[in-house]
């Protein structure tokens, strides 16, 4: 098994059309860009990268997979998704189906990391990843979205065949802490399970680049969801602020470097070179018990709470 980077680096932005980054993020990406960010990245040790058949339905794997043509498959690790809501239920195995078309996307033979994206039917889908790790197509599994008595019936349902989920991968930043109030990190941790947490920026709003009066680009769907809490979160992002400038660190990687220190692996979109050294310098940060605190302590009295469209509460 190929030894994981401390930080992933997510392609959701990649993709345009249905959830693609063009109408999450009001990102327009050309293919200089994702090619800048992604020789980059991996000229700093930065090779995990996740994508999802559902992201642009398709785009992002595509974008990925022609960069992915050009470096040695050894040389990197590679993610992506089966999405329940857009599978094909005629089929006799619609999970290997969706993982073929993602394998024809990425011009590879195999993936690292295959998730089980969302928990529409726990007993129904998990089944479908058994024979992808039997036939060696996949190396590891895990699932998204999913909270512990989901997280726990998949990993009952692998053991049966003498597998088991290697990674979870949920929402969670100093604003969206619900897998860690569920008991998710202390499960993971318990079962050598990575835990890798997305949205540690909030999209942005954790970088430090927004605020009242600079908002996000209108039109988007971070604009709608953040641009009206950004007052609320003043108070915490300039603590961060004041936080990195004693150690020579942007306000992102303050947030980076917390969700590290929370022993999980963080999962940062990156659409411009700049993403991708905030996230390798992160990586060194260290912070203290009492600067966490005070963070955790800032990100509650917000009073925001982030949880997207798409997720089901965790507790």
């Amino acid at each position: 098994m190929k030894t994981l980077p401390p930080i992933a680096l997510g392609t959701w932005s990649w993709g345009t059309g249905f959830a693609g980054g063009d109408t999450v993020f009001g990102n327009h990406l050309s293919d200089t860009q994702m090619a800048e960010v992604f020789t980059t990245a991996m000229s700093k040790g930065l090779n995990l990268w996740d994508t999802a058949a559902v992201y642009g339905m398709g785009n992002s794997e595509a974008a990925l997979g022609s960069l992915v043509r050009q470096f040695s498959r050894e040389d990197m690790i590679l993610s992506t998704k089966f999405t329940p809501q857009i599978a094909n239920e005629q089929s006799a195995q619609p999970v290997s189906d969706m993982l073929e078309a993602s394998l024809v996307r990425l011009g590879v033979e195999e993936i690292d990391i295959y998730w089980i994206h969302n928990p529409l039917d726990v007993d129904k889908w998990t089944p479908g990843l058994i024979p992808l790790l039997q036939n060696g197509k996949v190396k590891r599994v895990g699932v998204s979205n999913h909270n512990l008595a989901q997280i726990r019936r998949a990993n009952q349902i692998l053991n049966a065949s003498g597998y088991g989920i290697s990674a979870v991968q949920n929402h969670y930043s100093l604003l969206y802490r619900v897998s860690e109030e569920a008991g998710i990190l202390d499960y993971c941790r318990e079962n050598n399970i990575t835990f890798f947490a997305y949205m540690v920026l909030e999209q942005g709003a954790l970088s430090g680049r927004y605020d009242s009066n600079n908002p996000m680009p209108a039109g988007s769907g971070r604009a709608e969801s953040y641009n009206a809490v950004l007052p609320q979160i003043e108070k915490l992002t300039f603590a961060m602020k004041r936080m990195g400038a004693e150690k020579n660190a942007s306000v992102a990687q303050i947030a980076i470097a917390w969700a590290i220190a929370k022993g999980t692996l963080p999962l940062i979109g990156a659409t411009k070179v700049h993403h991708v050294l905030d996230a390798a310098g992160a990586s060194e940060i260290q912070l203290c018990n009492e600067e966490i605190i005070l963070l955790e302590q800032l990100a509650t009295e917000t009073g925001v709470d982030t949880r997207g469209s798409w997720e089901k509460p965790m507790v």
